[in-house]
């Protein structure tokens, strides 16, 4: 072989293992910021602080006497919450503990209630109040890797369908003649509507869903071009071997659309029409992707990111208590 050739050969071989080097701590790199909570640069932190675009976007709300009750409502909820409930603890199926707070009602009525991503169950005050005021016994899990839960990496749903699982056994355990709703907003909402796939006992009545994605490919490669200006291929690949190797579930797995097709359940979907962080067009994707017999959607214009309850509670409210209430008596 020629001296020239060997030298291009080399050359061109030094270049791929760089490019390689690069890709690898890059993926490592996107992982650890989506689903590792306690890293020095995380999207957790951006999207506590706020700094995500899309989160809470939308026209500014006008401050009408609903949206002001509801406002009044939400505040006495949080001193509700911090002073009422009994914390519960439930053994994962990894070993480790999931932790939340129960507020007890003596009906055989029970509403699980899942927060979102970067969020904790103190976030889900507001609604914890609203369904133990209609005579619900309350339970509000922090999700793996969130308050005081155990766990390294966030599950983004697909981990947390389990969770909801252990969850409800726990609650007919201990009443058998339980009848549960499932209710989650945003990652929450990703996880119930994950969970409507499995194998549910008879004692869920319906489920309730707000503002949650598709899957975890759709939203992260949405987040890796909105936060970083890059295409999905091949960083989001990357990521997603290093989720699979590290937190057990790659990005392509973890599908809302593909468990929806085995739901069975009655499902209430949620969205708000501004809401650009999980755009408003994967509310038909997962609304078409449901099996179930019975299912219906609320849209809510002009509200961002989780925002929908505060944008109209009005109509939220009386659309999630009429369709709970043919369900569950």
């Amino acid at each position: 072989m020629p001296r020239w050739l060997k030298i291009l050969l080399i050359t061109a071989l030094s270049l791929l293992a760089a490019l390689l080097v690069v890709l690898l701590l890059a993926g490592n790199f996107l992982f650890e910021f989506a689903l590792y909570p306690d890293g020095v640069f995380t999207m957790s932190d951006l999207f506590a602080r706020g700094n995500v675009a899309g989160t809470g976007d939308g026209p500014d709300t006008p401050l009408t006497d609903e949206v002001r009750q509801w406002q009044e409502y939400a505040a006495d909820a949080a001193d509700w919450f911090d002073a009422q409930g009994e914390q519960v603890e439930l053994l994962a199926e990894d070993g480790s503990v999931r932790r939340g707070r129960m507020f007890t009602r003596q009906e055989h009525k029970c509403a699980i209630l899942f927060h979102g991503y970067a969020g904790a169950s103190w976030q889900m005050a507001p609604y914890a109040r609203m369904f133990y005021d209609m005579g619900f016994t309350v339970l509000t899990p922090d999700a793996l890797a969130h308050g005081d839960s155990d766990g390294k990496y966030i599950g983004m749903g697909w981990l947390e369908r389990s969770d909801v699982l252990g969850w409800i056994r726990l609650l007919t355990d201990e009443d058998p003649q339980a009848r549960i709703v499932l209710f989650g907003v945003s990652m929450g909402g990703a996880a119930v509507m994950m969970a409507a796939g499995e194998e549910l006992p008879e004692n869920v009545k319906c489920i309730v869903e707000d503002c949650g994605y598709s899957s975890v490919w759709k939203e992260f490669g949405l987040q890796l071009k909105n936060i970083f200006h890059m295409p999905t291929f091949p960083l989001l690949n990357t990521a997603s071997l290093f989720s699979k190797l590290r937190a057990g579930y790659s990005f392509g797995e973890a599908s809302a659309v593909e468990q929806l097709g085995r739901a069975r359940v009655p499902m209430l979907f949620i969205h708000g029409e501004e809401d650009t962080f999980v755009p408003y067009e994967m509310l038909d994707t997962v609304y078409n992707a449901c099996a179930s017999p019975v299912k219906e959607k609320l849209t809510v214009p002009g509200a961002g990111h989780g925002a929908a309850v505060g944008t109209n509670p009005v109509l939220y409210w009386n659309t999630v208590i009429n369709f709970v209430q043919r369900f569950v008596e």
